[in-house]
């Protein structure tokens, strides 16, 4: 058990540090390319990997693509298409740090949401800290220094569509399997865009080719892991490790991109960040205690 929690948690490092990487490569590209058709392109290779193994699997495909709510699978697949054009694009309007600033709070919204959605119960400490990490959320805004930004109104509208999305998988996940949601997943995502894309497509050129090859690998990779994540250990256990995101993704924007991290982002950050991981404490332990009983 101890082994599968430490090898649960050195993935979702990787994981974390992959899905920075990709989000930085989505940086540089977006600002020469359209969104969509980047997008598109990353559902269409994630698509052909998922076909590929299941070609292989064979004797299991079947149970990999059946579902018994295949409305509620596609919705997340759209949910989340679509949030990763408007996560995209938000990059080439804040940065990496900014966004990424702002999005860390959806384990928040995925708390708040759990109640009215999924009929968990909280108690006072949990609802505090939800509370206190959007006052963190608030200072990094800044609503009091000028007009809130197209970007940080972006951002926040991604972090609740991913909360959306994740209270969706959790729905879904009653049902089916980790591996059948990720296929649903991106059945809807390419589904989605490969419509939007019949209306919005720009030629990417021949420059960006290697760019958006290495963009699309370590999309299909980290996804891959993620699942292969939480096949080994409890998502209440690695979700703090989330936040790492947050922290390869600045250093990738100071680093790469000379973008900067003032004051507020700090401060608001780290109250978003601890709150959010005395949320998921709290989380951890009331089914600990759960399962005992």
């Amino acid at each position: 058990m101890q082994n599968n929690v430490l090898l649960g948690i050195g993935l979702m490092v990787v994981t974390t540090f992959m899905f920075s990487a990709m989000d930085g490569v989505s940086r540089y590209l977006a600002e020469n390319n359209n969104v969509f058709t980047l997008v598109t392109m990353r559902y269409l290779f994630i698509f052909c990997v998922m076909l590929v193994t299941c070609i292989f699997i064979k004797d299991s495909y079947k149970k990999i693509i059946y579902t018994k709510q295949p409305y509620l699978q596609l919705t997340r697949g759209l949910i989340l298409s679509l949030n990763n054009c408007l996560v995209v694009y938000t990059f080439t309007l804040l940065g990496l740090v900014e966004t990424h600033a702002i999005i860390a709070c959806y384990p928040l919204i995925v708390a708040g949401l759990s109640v009215p959605f999924l009929g968990e119960k909280f108690g006072w400490r949990r609802w505090a800290a939800i509370f206190i990490g959007f006052i963190g959320v608030i200072i990094i805004l800044r609503p009091n220094t000028n007009i809130i930004s197209e970007g940080s109104i972006f951002a926040l509208i991604g972090a609740i569509m991913f909360a959306v999305y994740l209270i969706l998988t959790r729905y879904a996940s009653r049902q089916d399997s980790a591996i059948t949601s990720f296929f649903w997943t991106g059945v809807g995502g390419l589904i989605t865009m490969s419509i939007i894309s019949c209306f919005i497509w720009e030629s990417i050129p021949q420059k960006d080719f290697l760019w958006l090859l290495i963009m699309c690998c370590l999309s299909g990779t980290s996804h891959f892991l993620m699942m292969k994540t939480l096949q080994v250990a409890e998502a209440s256990v690695i979700q703090p490790f989330s936040y790492l995101q947050l922290v390869f993704g600045s250093i990738i924007g100071v680093t790469i991109f000379s973008e900067s991290i003032d004051q507020m982002i700090v401060i608001g950050v780290i109250i978003v960040i601890g709150s959010g991981l005395f949320t998921a404490w709290r989380e951890h332990k009331q089914n600990r205690i759960k399962a005992i009983k």
